[in-house]
């Protein structure tokens, strides 16, 4: 399950670990204009974990889901299909 808000300078997506085996925390994606910052909180230390991802390493991480192993540069500006 997951939801989608959008607030005045992002969008927030929160994806919630549902099921019967083993679950994770709540990961928590704000999308800004310039970044996108993926949080979770470790349930240890019950801190939040947190990783900023430029649009490009986005880009390329969205690419990278959906192809084979191997090295990859997309073209300037070129969204993953």
């Amino acid at each position: 399950m997951f939801t989608i808000e959008h607030e005045f300078d992002a969008t927030v997506i929160t994806l919630v670990d549902e099921g019967e085996t083993y679950l994770q925390e709540d990961v928590v994606v704000e999308v800004f204009e310039d970044c996108i910052v993926v949080q979770q909180v470790d349930p240890i230390t019950d801190q939040p974990m947190r990783l900023t991802l430029s649009l490009q390493q986005s880009r390329d991480l969205a690419a990278a889901l959906n192809l084979p192993e191997g090295s990859y540069r997309l073209a300037p500006g070129k969204t993953p299909a």
